[in-house]
């Protein structure tokens, strides 16, 4: 099911949190001036979407299968785009026991190459010269002991090496100028930072309430008894174990901070790279999961899990300056447009629900579109944006 551009005064769609000031254009929905193409990946139906949003709204123009095994999805998890546009990678989880990193032509969706990776492959992203992708091994099925992050060089596809970072490694993301590399332990309640080109841990820093610190070298390793995925934490946390259970680590545009997202206290650590200290802890949605930030650093978007929602958040001040429901629960990813315009949110809905694909004007601070994918929505990202033709 597609639906066009959503009308201007469909305020009901947005649920501004009591007491948070209101944008002089929050019901000014405008037509989008511009025409983007973004990938979903839908870990349930072993697809990717290529989803066309503009003036008349989204629609799906062609799907392309990820995977091997037809008996058995192998689980298209992460997407991210080249720098350049050109190529698209895809992560599948779901190997035997392995997963793998696909590579795809942007223009004609045709596979290009793929290499096998570690135990769950997730979360990855594109240096910004194009020629290494960083992938974490999320390890959901395995013991909690220490995973990986993989290195793979993207013109041969080949695997350069994986860095041995903590349990359940998400959440992979560069600083801006690529000499950095950040992913969260969802059961180590600890950012780790990779230096690039070394390819070694250069520091860690502990999230758990009230023992917030930075450390240099390889991170700590907690073992841990029984776990609960369905609250992405431990059912009884004692000693050690994650308070936070980070999800996401999010870079600023300028490098200079880090934002972490605690899905389990459903707030967001901010950390100053230089000082490598927590400068502030933001309050966030229930279950915060994933980050995105404007390209001009003023806003940071994110997805809550578990309350069917998506907070759009001031970053000077930390306050929410919009709360937006989504049609379907357990929303996922977010992609900010290049223009900051939009932020484009999947979606992965419950049992026999199709995934779904939003997209938040970051002006008006509305869903203005949506579009129904495949079944546990995930991965995300903008393949493109074109500027439309000036009207005569």
């Amino acid at each position: 099911m597609t639906l066009p551009l959503v009308a201007p005064l469909a305020a009901a769609l947005v649920a501004l949190r009591p007491g948070a000031p209101v944008a002089p254009d929050t019901l000014a929905v405008t037509p989008p001036t511009a025409e983007y193409v973004v990938g979903i990946a839908s870990e349930a139906t072993d697809e990717v979407a290529i989803v066309r949003f503009g003036p008349g709204g989204a629609r799906i123009v062609r799907t392309v299968t990820v995977g091997m095994n037809m008996m058995d999805p192998d689980g298209p998890h992460g997407l991210a785009a080249a720098p350049d546009g050109k190529h698209y990678y895809v992560t599948t989880a779901h190997g035997t026991p392995y997963g793998w990193l696909w590579k795809f032509d942007a223009a004609t969706d045709r596979l290009v190459g793929r290499v096998q990776l570690g135990n769950f492959p997730a979360t990855l992203q594109v240096s910004p010269d194009g020629h290494y992708a960083f992938v974490v091994n999320f390890n959901l099925h395995g013991d909690m002991v220490p995973s990986d992050v993989s290195v793979v060089g993207t013109d041969d596809m080949v695997e350069l090496g994986r860095v041995t970072t903590c349990a359940m490694p998400h959440g992979s993301r560069l600083s801006p100028d690529g000499r950095r590399h950040y992913s969260a332990c969802m059961m180590d309640d600890q950012l780790v930072e990779i230096d690039a080109a070394t390819l070694t841990v250069a520091r860690h820093f502990v999230v758990t309430r009230g023992k917030e610190a930075g450390m240099p070298g390889a991170p700590m390793h907690h073992a841990h008894g029984g776990h609960d995925m369905s609250g992405h934490g431990l059912a009884d946390p004692v000693a050690g174990d994650p308070t936070c259970s980070p999800t996401w680590a999010q870079p600023s545009p300028d490098g200079r901070r880090v934002w972490v997202a605690c899905n389990r206290t459903s707030d967001i650590v901010e950390i100053d790279v230089e000082r490598w200290a927590m400068t502030r802890r933001i309050p966030a949605g229930n279950g915060v999961y994933n980050l995105g930030v404007t390209r001009d650093g003023t806003r940071l978007v994110a997805t809550n899990k578990r309350e069917r929602s998506v907070s759009v958040l001031d970053v000077a001040s930390g306050r929410e300056l919009a709360r937006v429901r989504t049609q379907r629960p357990v929303v996922h990813g977010v992609a900010i447009s290049p223009d900051d315009r939009y932020a484009f949110i999947s979606v992965e809905g419950v049992g026999s629900e199709p995934g779904t694909l939003e997209v938040l004007d970051l002006r008006a601070l509305q869903i203005v579109a949506r579009v129904d994918v495949g079944q546990m929505a995930g991965g995300i990202d903008v393949l493109t944006q074109r500027p439309l033709p000036a009207a005569r």
